[in-house]
C-alpha cells in the first residue's frame, strides 16, 4: 500500500511515498530557511506564499523519486493540525482536491505524533530495530514539548506539555540574546561542546508531580547574565551556550525517565528538531540504559518536519479504518 504524504505544517513543504507504512520509497523538502534567517525566526505570511508557490513541484518531484505515478498511489495522508494557519490550509487544501479528483482516500494527520511515528520508518533495506508498544513518547521541537503513552499507533495520550516556551524556542530565543543567528539548536549544539565548564548555572522550573515543562524562566536568566556580565574580559559566550543546554536536556532526560517509571513502559519514542541535538541523544541514551529503557531516535533527516512520518501514520489511520486521532 503506497501513501503519498504531504506536510505543509510551517515554513517548508514536504511530500513523501511511503509504502506499507514502513519503507520510505521517497521523501522531499523545500528548505526556506535562507529567506526567514533574516529575520531571525519564521515569518507565517512568507512561509504560506512559498508552500503555495512550490507544493505542486514537491510533490510530482516526490512521485517521480518514488518511481509511481498518481495511479500507482493508493491513498494521500495530509498534516491537519497543528501548525501555521496559512501553511496548513496551502497542503489540507491541495491534498483535498487531489484526493476528489483522484478519488483516492484521504486522511488528516497530527504531524507532532506524525513525530514519534519517524522511529518506526526504515529506508529500502534496512535492517533496523523497531520500537515495541506500548511506549512513552518525547516530542522537542521549536513550538513543542511534550510527553505522551502510546498504547497502539492510533491511541496516542497526552500525558504533558511545556506550560511557556518550548525547548526548540528557547534555543532560538537564548541564541539571540547570544548573538548567535537562526536557527539557534544547531549553533548553540556546536558550541556548547567547547564551552564545557562548572563555573556557569542555569536552571529550569522544577514542576514536581507534573509530567509539564517550562523554559521561559532559563531563558530570562540567560539574558539577565548576558546583560551583567558581557562587558567582563572572561565573558564567554560557548560556557553561556554550554550551561543553557545542559540544563534543557537535564529537564528532558529526567522527566522522560520518571514517566516511563510511572507508567511501567521500557519503550520511549523521542521526535522533533531537538531529537537531533548531540547532548539530548548522549544524555538519553544513558539514562536510559541505566534504567533497562529502550530509547529510539529518528535518523536525523527525519527529525524536523517531514512527509514521511505524515504518510507513515497515515497508513496506520487507514488500517484501522479511523479519520480523527483517539
Amino acid at each position: 500500500m503506497n501513501i503519498l504524504g504531504i506536510e505543509t505544517s510551517c515554513d517548508e513543504p514536504s511530500a513523501a511515498v511511503v509504502k506499507d507504512g514502513r519503507v520510505i520509497l521517497s521523501n522531499v523538502v523545500s528548505s526556506s530557511l535562507k529567506e526567514h534567517s533574516r529575520y531571525g525566526g519564521i515569518i507565517p505570511e512568507i512561509a504560506s506564499r512559498r508552500q503555495v508557490e512550490l507544493i505542486y513541484f514537491v510533490v510530482q518531484r516526490a512521485l517521480a523519486a518514488a518511481n509511481r505515478t498518481l495511479s500507482g498511489i493508493d491513498a494521500i495522508a495530509v498534516t491537519g493540525r497543528p501548525g501555521l494557519i496559512g501553511s496548513l490550509l496551502v497542503g489540507i487544501s491541495f491534498a483535498r482536491a487531489l484526493a476528489f479528483a483522484t478519488k483516492k482516500p484521504l486522511v488528516e494527520i497530527d504531524h507532532i505524533q506524525a513525530h514519534l511515528y519517524a522511529n518506526f520508518l526504515t529506508f529500502p533495506k534496512s535492517d533496523a530495530v523497531l520500537p515495541k508498544l506500548p511506549a512513552i513518547g518525547l516530542v522537542v521541537s521549536g513550538g513543542h514539548s511534550s510527553l505522551f503513552y502510546l498504547k497502539t499507533f492510533t491511541a496516542c495520550k497526552l500525558l504533558g506539555q511545556t506550560r511557556d516556551d518550548a525547548a526548540g524556542e528557547a534555543f532560538d530565543k537564548v541564541a539571540r540574546i547570544l548573538g548567535l543567528g537562526y536557527p539557534g539548536g544547531p549553533l548553540i549544539d556546536r558550541l556548547a561542546k567547547e564551552g564545557i565548564n562548572t563555573e556557569v548555572n542555569f536552571s529550569c522550573a522544577n514542576l514536581e508531580k507534573s509530567a509539564d515543562f517550562s523554559f521561559s524562566g532559563i531563558k530570562t536568566a540567560v539574558l539577565y547574565y548576558a546583560q551583567k556580565n558581557r562587558s567582563k574580559n572572561d565573558f564567554s559566550v560557548k560556557k553561556a551556550a554550554y550551561a543553557f543546554q545542559k540544563s534543557i536536556v537535564q529537564s528532558l532526560v529526567s522527566k522522560s525517565i520518571e514517566i516511563c517509571r510511572q507508567k511501567k513502559v521500557k519503550t520511549l519514542l523521542v521526535g522533533g528538531g531537538v531529537a537531533a541535538n548531540s547532548a539530548l541523544r548522549e544524555d538519553l541514551a544513558k539514562e536510559s540504559a541505566k534504567n533497562n529503557i529502550r530509547v529510539f531516535f529518528p535518523p536525523l533527516s527525519l527529525c524536523l518536519d517531514n512527509a514521511a512520518m505524515i504518510a507513515g501514520l497515515g497508513y496506520r489511520f487507514l488500517k484501522s479504518h479511523k479519520r480523527r486521532e483517539e
